[in-house]
């Protein structure tokens, strides 16, 4: 993996010499180090994601760079690009969240993964107790040994870029491989994958995927406005075009009686499939400006839904269809994200808000508590999946840092 960092590195040093900055969006502070900024920051991602952040200090800059790039050999070009964003991005509180304070109780235990910049995200507990994630920028999936430390990152197909990982009964783990179409199955024991393509070439982005009690794979592919259904048994893959066009499906859960039930991120919309026949049902949401990321289901068999459009939690009734949902503490712009429910509380982050608080909703009272989620010394990042512990706990990331993170709770 160090050569793709040097290989980026190759690439802004030959922008540098071009006299040239791919600059995305808004442009930058004049300064003494802008243009090695632009350039720089701008081989991974927009600049203008400087500016939408928190802010730090100089001390916070440099910890958050080392995250991304090792910059350890060129110190003059690192001090310089830290003193730069030290003074043009101090910390501010535009996007400050409203935390609530309450009576559980929860401790964040972190990992940073080996890769810098790989964007680590969608932890999930596998069945002997080890933690799997996907780095989606590094183009690998990772193994953290919780008892230990002990950390293993698997190398995937070229181009895969897996958005998320799962894990079957039997162990194996299920990636999404995100831009190049294709789902991919690695044996840890042995390390290796085989690679299933998409048998429709419009199917380009398979995207987040769950397992039924049938051993059946479900997956959504968001860009591609479809849902996909894969028998690891034979290999043979479905799929099944959304009933709304640009609904962009999301998350995806299977409730209790075997049905999935999907988020609609581009429509104000979650969709029911019947799992024989893929016939599918959409439930319009209010509001024609409610967008969902993401879904979780109860044991009562309740809906939750995150309204990232609207800044709301949301709860349908599939047996009566009432609908019902609560503002988020931080308001209409702090974008719910991923959702979980753990011993039936609703647990979900607002990750429109600087930093990313972790957000606990109870049904039984209808109250809130929330945390600022950290990222080693600083707070950089956003929740993009969450999902629960076998003993209860919480999995999460902060993909900004390279960080998997363990929610210890104490209700």
């Amino acid at each position: 993996m160090a050569k793709l960092f040097n290989a980026r590195l190759a690439v802004f040093s030959t922008f540098l010499a071009a006299g040239s900055a791919p600059v995305f969006g808004a442009s930058l502070p004049d300064g003494e180090s802008r243009g090695t900024v632009e350039t720089l920051c701008s081989t991974c991602h927009a600049v203008d994601r400087i500016p939408e952040s928190l802010g730090y200090s100089r001390s916070g800059w440099l910890a958050l760079i080392e995250t991304m790039i090792d910059l350890s050999d060129s110190p003059e070009r690192r001090d310089g690009i830290a003193d730069y964003l030290a003074e043009h991005f101090p910390p501010n509180q535009r996007r400050a969240p409203t935390l609530v304070d309450g009576d559980t109780r929860v401790e964040f235990h972190e990992w940073v993964v080996p890769t810098r910049g790989q964007r680590s995200r969608d932890p999930v507990e596998a069945p002997d107790g080890s933690i799997w994630w996907a780095g989606q920028w590094g183009n690998l999936i990772g193994q953290i040994n919780p008892a230990s430390g002990e950390m293993r990152e698997y190398a995937l197909p070229a181009g895969a870029m897996p958005h998320s990982v799962t894990v079957g009964s039997d162990g194996d783990v299920w990636f999404m491989g995100n831009k190049n179409g294709t789902v991919g199955r690695l044996s840890p024991a042995s390390g290796d994958i085989k690679v299933y393509d998409m048998p429709d070439p419009n199917a380009r982005d398979p995207h987040t995927a769950v397992f039924d009690a049938n051993g059946l794979l479900w997956f959504t592919l968001q860009h591609s406005n479809q849902v996909g259904r894969l028998d690891p048994r034979n290999g043979d893959i479905r799929l099944k075009s959304m009933p709304t066009a640009g609904s962009r499906p999301y998350g995806i859960k299977v409730d209790a009686k075997g049905i999935p039930w999907v988020a609609c991120n581009g429509s104000n919309c979650l969709v029911k499939i019947e799992p024989e026949t893929m016939e599918m049902t959409e439930i319009t949401l209010p509001h024609e400006e409610t967008t969902v990321r993401r879904l979780d289901i109860a044991d009562n068999g309740m809906i939750w839904y995150v309204n990232s459009g609207r800044g709301r939690l949301g709860r349908y009734d599939p047996e009566n269809g009432e609908i019902k949902e609560w503002p988020s503490p931080s308001g209409p712009t702090s974008h719910p994200y991923a959702i979980a429910i753990v011993d039936g509380i609703v647990w979900y982050n607002e990750s429109g808000m600087r930093p990313d608080p972790l957000v606990r909703f109870d049904p039984a009272t209808e109250t809130f508590q929330s945390w600022p989620i950290p990222s080693g010394e600083i707070f950089s990042g956003i929740v993009r999946h969450m999902r629960p512990t076998r003993d209860g706990d919480l999995l999460i990331h902060q993909s900004a840092t390279n960080r998997i993170i363990r929610v210890e709770i104490d209700d």
